[in-house]
């Protein structure tokens, strides 16, 4: 039953290092080169190769990571605007990825370098010539890339769940890969023409993403400047209720001291950084603006400024965060599974360590739950599992942890409780439970075992060991 949660959270921390990688680059070159190594390094996959679109339509590789020998075939190689339709004509679309199976080729075709490994018989294992690729936009949903990704680190097709993760990394390497070429653009604009206004302008207006300038020296420090018309999009101000209020009105910033350090670096030289900060928007809502601060020096005597991009990213944290709750909870009920119980047992010894009042684990068990599965299905089985539980969790004190361990056994984690309380609580269990399940005639009832927590406790599993015993004690009694 922890397979799926552990596998989950492993995506999340791989997605975390990836994207940090990714948006370290602080150039086109270097956040392409970013991508393909995150891929690599961080996503489980041994090969990755970048082909950015050019304005002409055509492919170019542009970046390759995981093999000298397919970077040496492929980098600088430049295909038509039409190189992947007819791979796209067969292959299957997994949400916005395409992943185009060997056996669907032409017989005799071979597009592209193709690894070197061997074959296996499994039908859902990897083959040579399996290609997945991630289409990579810019924040307009223009095209601006394709990443081809080959040789899966488990070396079979991927599942959901790392389908899931390249597609969300897909997605900001597409935005990550059209802010560089923007910044590469504004900056080598700056180089050339000394910060030509009349250049700026233009290619501050016609930006697709959200841009501002705030003050960074002077007494204006901090206040904004100026605003595009898409920056306005984004946050739901009139540009004239922006400029001229302090930037930090508008932030619910959460890390207030990694923000000043970030300050202070960008202050020493370090002229660029990415952020993500919980904006306010009119009415009170809050949305995730995700971007990049660069600090611009307009010249001799004159004040720095810091130019701005953003985006919204609130539906990328959102996914983020339920990818956070589904590795901590048990799919089916919702409860907290035992990973998320295991760390809140961690913070009860702690306490308990340190006020030397008990707590308390206890282990249920239902009794004649198979009789419901056999009877009625297992689809009844799954919903009678969600109104125990449901029933379970509204009968615990709060604070109290209820978790299911798996198949009809559940614990529950009580801090600090007397002797007294904890029979009281058994009881309203036990009752809770013994109440007639919506459409079910056969009576479930729970049997409970306890073991205490002390200050000499150190195992989550031992006592959960314990109070099993005594469950099992308990369920004889009844017997």
């Amino acid at each position: 039953m922890q397979k799926e949660p552990t596998v989950r959270l492993t995506a999340i921390r791989r997605l975390y290092e990836v994207s940090a990688r990714m948006g370290a680059g602080r150039s086109l070159a270097e956040t392409l080169q970013a991508v393909v190594d995150g891929v690599v390094d961080g996503l489980g996959f041994g090969i990755a190769v970048l082909n950015l679109r050019h304005p002409d339509g055509k492919f170019e590789v542009i970046a390759v990571a995981g093999s000298p020998e397919a970077r040496e075939a492929l980098l600088g190689t430049v295909s038509a605007a039409d190189i992947f339709d007819a791979e796209f004509a067969i292959a299957d679309k997994w949400g916005g990825l395409r992943f185009v199976p060997h056996e669907r080729l032409p017989e005799g075709e071979v597009v592209g370098w193709v690894p070197d490994v061997p074959v296996s018989d499994d039908p859902a294992a990897w083959h040579p010539l399996d290609a997945l690729f991630a289409p990579l936009h810019s924040s307009d949903g223009e095209l601006v890339g394709m990443l081809a990704v080959d040789l899966p680190e488990d070396q079979r097709r991927p599942g959901p769940i790392h389908r899931e993760l390249l597609e969300i990394f897909a997605t900001q390497a597409g935005l990550a890969i059209d802010k560089a070429r923007l910044t590469d653009q504004l900056l080598a604009e700056k180089t050339r023409l000394e910060a030509s206004e009349t250049t700026f302008r233009m290619v501050f207006e016609g930006a697709g993403n959200g841009m501002a300038t705030i003050a960074f020296d002077g007494s204006e420090a901090g206040r904004i400047l100026r605003v595009n018309d898409a920056f306005c999009r984004i946050t739901g101000y009139a540009a004239a209720q922006l400029i001229g209020v302090p930037m930090v009105d508008f932030l619910r910033d959460e890390e207030p001291a990694q923000s000043r350090r970030e300050l202070e670096e960008l202050a020493r030289g370090n002229r660029t950084y990415r952020f993500e900060r919980i904006f306010t928007r009119p009415g009170g809502n809050e949305i995730w603006l995700g971007g990049t601060a660069t600090i611009v020096d307009q010249g001799p005597g004159l004040p720095r400024i810091l130019l701005i991009q953003i985006d919204d990213v609130t539906a990328r944290k959102d996914a983020e965060r339920e990818l956070r709750h589904h590795a901590a909870h048990d799919p089916l009920t919702g409860l907290p599974n035992r990973r998320l119980l295991q760390h809140r047992f961690a913070a009860v010894l702690e306490r308990t360590r340190g006020s030397g009042r008990p707590g308390a684990v206890l282990f249920c068990d239902l009794n004649h739950f198979k009789l419901v599965n056999d009877g009625y299905g297992h689809e009844a089985g799954d919903r009678a599992l969600r109104e125990i539980a449901t029933r379970l969790a509204a009968e615990v004190r709060h604070g109290d942890t209820v978790a299911r361990l798996g198949g009809d056994e559940f614990a529950v984690l009580a801090e600090d409780i007397a002797d007294e309380d904890l029979a009281t609580l058994i009881t309203r269990l036990e009752t809770a439970v013994s109440r007639p399940l919506p459409g079910i005639t056969i009576e479930v009832s729970t049997s409970i075992g306890t073991a205490p927590i002390t200050p000499d406790s150190t195992d989550l599993d031992a006592l959960l060991h314990s109070a099993d015993q005594a469950m099992y004690d308990a369920k004889h009694r009844r017997d």
